[in-house]
């Protein structure tokens, strides 16, 4: 065993190496857990350094991946104990559910995927683009946006509902497009 232990040693290029490779799949698995992006890229960089430091622990390179889901999760979940106490949060359970799925998606749809709302929530204006992201952004909610805009709360929820309409459509229409040979 002791052999066997010094063959999977992990050298830093090879860690790098799985780690870029995976990369794509981890940001996805983290996104559809925490609510934006900025939370994303601090849960990812803490697991990276957890993942270098226990890199010893991993059994084979087809392991990589749900071992660093392991890892990542518990970082996830860090970050959204920072930010519980600003915002309500999902469940534990929802949690679950939410990971679950995330592993269940395959890797080159979720990038699809990304690809498409970056390229549909660029189409936006500004305001607009600061409406769609308030409900996942800690910056501002939607009470004060709408204060902000001198506009009812309700009035900025059904165009936030009509935004998000046309955001999704524009999604779908290209992730279609995409998908058809």
């Amino acid at each position: 065993m002791a052999g066997r232990e010094s063959e999977l040693a992990m050298t830093e290029p090879d860690f790098l190496k799985l780690f870029v490779k995976n990369q794509l799949a981890l940001r996805a698995y983290a996104r559809a857990i925490l609510p934006d992006w900025d939370l994303v890229d601090e849960a990812l960089q803490e697991a990276s350094v957890t993942l270098w430091q226990k890199r010893d622990q991993l059994q084979d390179e087809d392991g990589f991946l749900p071992w660093a889901k392991v890892i990542l999760r518990f970082k996830c979940l860090r970050q959204l104990e920072k930010i519980r106490s600003r915002r309500s949060i999902v469940s534990e359970s929802m949690l679950d559910t939410l990971a679950s799925r995330a592993e269940r998606q395959p890797v080159e749809a979720t990038a699809r995927r990304e690809a498409a709302f970056r390229d549909c929530l660029g189409r936006f204006s500004n305001e607009d683009r600061e409406l769609l992201l308030a409900p996942h952004s800690s910056t501002y909610s939607v009470v004060e946006l709408a204060e902000r805009r001198e506009k009812s709360a309700n009035a900025l929820y059904k165009t936030l509902g009509r935004l998000r309409q046309r955001l999704s459509d524009c999604i779908r229409t290209r992730t279609a497009a995409e998908a058809t040979p």
